[in-house]
């Protein structure tokens, strides 16, 4: 009940905002034969309940939140929010949160991923987002936004919040993820990519 108030505030918010998108990457977020992993940084996080609830409504995406006990609060932050959440940790018991990733594609939904999540450094990209893409057989597709106005937060990766009533230039864009490639490289390249996708225009990158 505390959540709620909250919720509906950022959902609100959300939708002043004004996203465009390019009319080809929109069919390409738009497509809904194939569960899809989306991949962003975490300071765009902001973005991903909001552009996939108007684009993407009515499939369910799950993400990874911590199975502490702070985990329990944002995974109901998520149910508010419109998004599904798979209990787990990046870091402590990865294999099983891979794996319950893995699950969740193959049972057709769809998962948001943050590389750099949840501590950083800041754009580094951990490779965990292309093992499960590889081991589901799922389309990775690379999210980007750039802000025409947005408030910076001091968090460890600068955590962008679109000002109200502002303008997001929204990026989606396919990554090819082969099987048999190295996969350092691999998450090299798809690393590039994504900080492509995500112009730090104006603002302060920070340091990781």
């Amino acid at each position: 009940m505390v959540l709620w108030p909250l919720g509906w505030l950022l959902r609100l918010w959300g939708a002043t905002l004004r996203f465009d998108i390019d009319p080809e990457e929109r069919r390409t977020f738009e497509r809904r034969d194939t569960p899809v992993a989306f991949v962003l940084w975490h300071n765009r996080l902001f973005l991903t309940p909001v552009f996939y609830r108007r684009y993407r409504g009515g499939r369910p995406i799950y993400g990874l939140v911590s199975a502490s006990r702070d985990g329990a609060w944002l995974a109901a932050f998520f149910s508010v929010m419109g998004m599904r959440a798979v209990r787990g940790s990046s870091s402590q018991g990865a294999r099983e949160a891979a794996t319950a990733l893995v699950g969740v594609l193959r049972a057709g939904h769809d998962i948001g991923i943050t590389p750099d999540g949840p501590r950083g450094p800041c754009y580094d990209f951990k490779p965990g987002a292309l093992i499960v893409v590889r081991h589901s057989g799922a389309t990775m597709l690379l999210v980007g936004g750039e802000f025409s106005s947005a408030w910076r937060l001091g968090s460890w990766d600068g955590f962008y919040l679109p000002r109200p009533f502002s303008r997001v230039r929204v990026r989606c864009v396919p990554a090819l993820v082969e099987t048999d490639a190295d996969r350092d490289a691999a998450a090299q390249q798809i690393a590039a990519r994504l900080r492509e996708l995500n112009p730090d225009r104006g603002s302060r990158r920070p340091a990781g």
